[in-house]
């Protein structure tokens, strides 16, 4: 994972470089801080099904470039053997271009991401990379993800979303998501319980969301789930099954 590690150096500092560049222009901080009961991502749990703090940094600046960070605590459990830790946090790294294509509806996004674990001290580590590119028409956006090997050195990966928003009633907002996970080989999901390699390379998250803001605060709940079974996910860890997550989040 070293290239992986040199990669992100060099985008950074060229990031950078470009910000200093153009302070001329107007650079917009803006901050976020988040609990949730449950982080799930890409519909399985990052945290053994429990609550979860998060917050981020993002800097964006004319014509549309953007870089942040952004964080959450993990809990992926215990390695049986002893040998190491898969850490208790999640650190992303990401930068990018947005903006509207001429005077239409239609919009672009494209820009990289880099997703590390501190602590994480099992061989290989989860630390990985993708690059990403979405298209928004009005309150629809769909996109694909693209990582040239995931995380823990699983291989290629690719994932197609859709999220479909919709701002009602002032203070409330309904999300909808579906998500496409695809595995360039098996053994992402681990052994069973007879030592044989799970025999799944693609599942189908979901999600359906209610928000609504209250004196600055936005409070969510969602439904979200996958299409794998408890087999499938993990030798029955259950860490993918449909439920309901709660947060409460505040953007500063």
């Amino acid at each position: 994972m070293h290239n992986k590690k040199l990669l992100t150096a060099a985008v950074a500092t060229a990031l950078l470089a470009g910000i200093g560049a153009t302070s001329a222009q107007a650079v917009e901080l803006t901050a976020n801080v988040a609990l949730v009961s449950d982080y799930r991502f890409r519909g399985i749990s990052q945290s053994d099904k429990n609550a979860a703090i998060q917050g981020g940094f993002d800097a964006s600046f004319e014509p549309g470039f953007y870089v942040g960070t952004w964080a959450s605590s993990v809990d992926f459990g215990n390695v049986t053997d002893g040998s190491g830790s898969f850490g208790t946090m999640e650190i992303d790294y990401y930068a990018g271009w947005t903006g509207p294509i001429g005077d239409s509806d239609f919009g672009i996004d494209v820009g990289y991401m880099y997703y590390q674990y501190p602590g994480d001290t099992v061989d290989p580590t989860g630390d990985y990379q993708e690059v990403y590119a979405k298209g928004s028409w009005k309150d629809l956006t769909v996109g694909v993800t693209y990582s040239d090997d995931y995380y823990a050195e699983s291989g290629k990966f690719w994932y197609f979303a859709g999220d479909y928003s919709l701002t009602f009633a002032e203070d409330f907002s309904l999300g909808l998501h579906v998500g496409y996970n695809d595995f360039d080989r098996l053994g992402f999901f681990g052994d069973d319980s007879n030592g044989d390699v799970i025999d799944e390379d693609s599942y189908t998250d979901y999600s359906v969301s209610l928000g609504y803001t209250f004196k600055g605060f936005d409070l969510s709940v969602a439904w979200v789930g996958t299409d794998l079974d408890s087999s499938d996910c993990f030798n029955g860890s259950k860490l993918c099954d449909d439920t309901a997550v709660f947060s409460i989040s505040k953007s500063l």
